[in-house]
């Protein structure tokens, strides 16, 4: 799918593709650092702490096209890596990413939802917060339909928290639209955007840095556990 890189339709659909902002061989040597930590099954939440990892947040936020879309004073807070292919291999139902991961706990009832992942904490902010966030999708390897692509609802992004029963029925009217990408392209995204994925079917693999990006204060006194400067 051919998508405009202007503000308003990324605002409009609530992702964007951006091409090349990797050359191939930069993918490739991402991806050795990545297998260098033993990152086990399919991926892990914590590589934001790595250096190298941190350097290229900041490239990312600098990037001409990727920092006209986040406000200013947006820091990196979080870069998941996942992995998929025959062998590794699952599906993700429709869903909001609502999750996000702060310093420590923080008594207030407009905070749900805490978990512990990897030894980090995580919890739901308000969705008026979780509007301000941008995720960037950095693919390491080729994605093809084949490939368990993303799979999105332009649009939804702009209802708020969305209920499970409500997403399904979203998904029924056929709305979802196929994400693929080449190699180094971004996919950037609100994280509040109705998502989900297949299982890969090919015989290729899918690498992907997520990284999330949001405002340097998050809301009722939450902190960090970890902010890139740009």
């Amino acid at each position: 799918m051919s998508m405009l890189l202007t503000t308003q339709s990324f605002e409009e659909s609530g992702s964007a593709l951006v091409p090349a902002v990797l050359a191939p061989d930069d993918c490739d040597r991402i991806a050795d650092l990545v297998q260098a930590l033993g990152a086990a099954g399919a991926g892990t939440r914590s590589l934001l702490a790595q250096p190298w990892c941190a350097a290229l947040a900041r490239r990312l936020r600098q990037h001409p096209v990727l920092s006209g879309w986040m406000p200013a004073g947006s820091v990196a807070v979080q870069c998941t890596f996942f992995e998929k292919s025959a062998a590794i291999n699952w599906l993700v139902p429709v869903h909001q990413d609502l999750g996000i991961p702060v310093a420590e706990r923080v008594d207030h009832p407009a905070l749900r939802a805490w978990s512990e992942k990897e030894g980090a904490l995580f919890v739901q902010p308000p969705a008026d917060f979780l509007a301000q966030l941008i995720a960037v999708r950095l693919h390491l390897d080729p994605c093809t339909a084949q490939d368990g692509p993303l799979r999105v609802i332009p649009g939804t992004h702009r209802r708020g928290h969305i209920a499970d029963e409500e997403a399904i029925a979203l998904r029924s009217r056929g709305l979802e639209v196929t994400l693929c990408a080449a190699k180094g392209d971004a996919l950037v995204m609100r994280p509040l955007l109705l998502h989900a994925s297949s299982k890969a079917t090919g015989t290729g693999r899918r690498r992907v840095l997520h990284f999330l990006f949001a405002p340097a204060d998050p809301p009722h006194g939450l902190r960090w556990q970890h902010a890139v400067q740009p």
